[in-house]
């Protein structure tokens, strides 16, 4: 049964000529002031949230987007902000990139933000999908299996720092302490100070390739599962969720259809489904000009990634439409009762499944985004037994 509600904002400024005829992505340029606003933009839909009864807001690591795009370099810094502007919304990491971090500064900096907010920042791990993030910060991305080995033993790392009195680490990339003299004596374990208070940590991964090894490394940590939104195509869910259980079923583990994942979609609310898709296509449009040259697109051709970069030809051209992503199912758009309809057969089909992300795609403006987050919470949430929602207005 669908409880929880959230969103996740990755932390695009308001972008201008939106659209496969707008601006080609690696074109767009802002000025610094223009590009900050990003943080103001997220405390505004943070505080919405939190009076409209959202579970969680999730944000992202991003670093050196001149383009817009993803704005927010330090999530958890942020995560700890919003904390003291909100009251009751939780803060997710969605998510810190491992490989960009020491990972014992990882788990300090997350144990602080779990005492300074008193629970309310949610932990999230990603290993990155941007070259010139990764790489820039000296960690292999263009290397996928050199990638995911240096992701799996920080995250070793950072589980023996948060359940651990004391630790030690040998491993390939990391010798957690050196064997070093201090105080009189040779180091041989360390003490994660502080430890989060909150044990085990609630920890939340993206599936985005859906591969035996990374759902079975999650499986074994107890990390749970996002599914779908940003570049992820909605049609391959099921199978990831089969997947997940089977997963789990081989640590001897029994989980139900749907349990421990979020399900994540970009929505639009209209009075229809056509109005909807007039509104929100080009904001589709330019999340796949975004995530296509980024190889994140299975479908994509080649050729098609090409042509987007050609705002003359792209808008004619056969390139994938929101109509496609409604379809398949990775967005939601429409009436409220039809967004309804969506989420309720999806109850029906995992019934372990408590939490969906609504979230809204690249270049919706900051007015945009505030009206679409009050209308869903007002006209969609309430259709959903046990989701906290707000409570009316009382008559003066």
């Amino acid at each position: 049964m669908i409880t929880k509600f959230d969103s996740l904002y990755a932390g695009h400024v308001d972008l201008t000529n939106v659209g496969y005829g707008g601006t080609p992505i690696n074109d767009r340029r802002y000025d610094n002031a223009h590009l900050a606003t990003a943080l103001s933009k997220a405390q505004a839909m943070a505080k919405l949230m939190d009076h409209a009864g959202y579970n969680a807001f999730w944000m992202a690591e991003h670093h050196f987007q001149r383009e817009g795009t993803e704005c927010i370099p330090n999530v958890l810094m942020m995560a700890l902000h919003l904390t003291h502007v909100t009251q009751n919304l939780k803060i997710g990491c969605g998510f810190n990139i491992a490989p960009m971090w020491h990972p014992l500064r990882l788990a300090e900096d997350y144990a602080m933000a779990d005492i300074l907010s008193q629970g309310r920042v949610v932990f999230g791990l990603g290993r990155g999908y941007h070259t010139r993030e990764v790489e820039t910060f000296g960690s292999p991305l263009m290397d996928q299996d050199a990638n995911r080995e240096l992701f799996e033993e920080q995250v070793d790392i950072i589980f023996k720092a948060f359940n651990e009195e004391q630790f030690s680490h040998h491993g390939k990339h990391y010798t957690l302490p050196p064997e070093v003299p201090y105080r009189g004596y040779t180091l041989k374990e360390l003490t994660l100070v502080p430890r989060p208070l909150r044990l085990p940590v609630e920890t939340w991964q993206p599936i985005q390739g859906g591969t035996a090894r990374g759902l079975e490394f999650m499986a074994k940590h107890g990390i749970q599962g996002m599914v779908g939104g940003g570049s992820a195509e909605g049609g391959a869910m099921h199978k990831v969720v089969l997947a997940w259980q089977e997963a789990h079923a081989k640590l001897g583990k029994h989980i139900e259809l749907g349990e421990r994942l979020c399900f994540g979609f970009h929505f639009y609310l209209a009075d229809s489904r056509e109005a909807g898709i007039r509104k929100a296509g080009k904001y589709y449009e330019e999340n796949m000009k975004m995530f296509g040259e980024l190889r994140l697109v299975r479908a994509l051709s080649d050729e098609q990634i090409e042509i987007m970069r050609d705002p003359a030809r792209a808008p004619g051209a056969k390139l994938p439409r929101i109509e496609d992503a409604i379809n398949a199912g990775g967005v939601l758009c429409g009436s409220p009762a039809q967004i309804i309809d969506h989420l309720k057969a999806l109850e029906a089909k995992y019934p372990a499944l408590d939490r969906v992300s609504v979230s809204l795609s690249v270049g919706v403006p900051e007015s945009e985004a505030l009206e679409q987050l009050e209308r869903f919470a007002t006209e969609v949430m309430p259709a959903f037994k046990g989701a906290k929602v707000r409570e009316p207005a009382l008559a003066k």
